[in-house]
């Protein structure tokens, strides 16, 4: 059974500056949603894209479209909802123009048999350190050991049964989540770390929106 992609396009762009949907934003010529959708449709395994919109937009050529949800996971749910077939499922944000068919590949490829999920992530090389709970200034409580982090990213590619199970959470665990490979994680599932490229960035200042631009162009 060939892999389904859901395409989360839902999100509004106030922090970057934009009065309509970030993913229809203007990036490097096009609209933002187009680079992804371009490289999902150059991987074969892939047999059906579905693309969680704002309402009243229409999903791109080539492609269904879902209205999505008030909350992240609520967009990937509605997505997953309106496929009836595919295993695995992935998912990915709009956000991430960057992303190319062989990081699409790698993820895909990532999910082994002893694995739930698999998803794209890269290294981080600054020194991150941990604020303190406390009230005033923030002052550093620790310093974490940046050999064992890692920067999550889009793609994220799983077991159709397992995301399903993870998007049947209540409400409000679906609203708290960043990614939907927490909830997985939070369940006991096994996820796997797939590295990918740093400049598989994702898109939420108008900061960002000059880098991808440069990089696309340097492509």
């Amino acid at each position: 059974m060939s892999a389904v992609a859901l395409v989360v396009a839902a999100g509004r762009g106030e922090r970057l500056g934009s009065p309509g949907p970030k993913a229809f934003v203007m990036c490097g010529g096009r609209p933002m949603l187009e680079w992804s959708i371009d490289a999902l449709k150059a991987v074969p395994e892939i047999g059906h894209i579905v693309v969680a919109l704002p309402a009243g937009v229409q999903a791109p050529a080539g492609t269904s479209g879902v209205v999505g949800g008030q909350e992240r996971s609520h967009s990937v749910r509605a997505a997953l909802h309106h496929t009836l077939a595919g295993d695995p499922v992935l998912v990915h944000d709009a956000a991430r123009p960057l992303v190319t068919p062989e990081i699409i590949r790698a993820c895909l490829a990532g999910l082994d048999a002893e694995a739930d999920a698999a998803i794209a992530s890269a290294r981080v090389t600054d020194t991150v350190k941990e604020q303190a709970d406390a009230a005033g200034p923030p002052t550093v409580a620790r310093t974490l050991d940046r050999d064992r982090l890692w920067a999550i990213q889009t793609p994220q590619v799983f077991r159709r049964e397992v995301l399903e199970r993870a998007l049947a959470q209540p409400h409000d665990v679906l609203a708290a989540a960043t990614d939907d490979a927490s909830i997985v994680e939070a369940m006991g599932g096994t996820v796997r770390l797939v590295e990918s490229p740093r400049d598989n960035l994702k898109i939420t200042t108008p900061d960002d929106l000059r880098l991808a631009e440069s990089l696309l162009k340097a492509r």
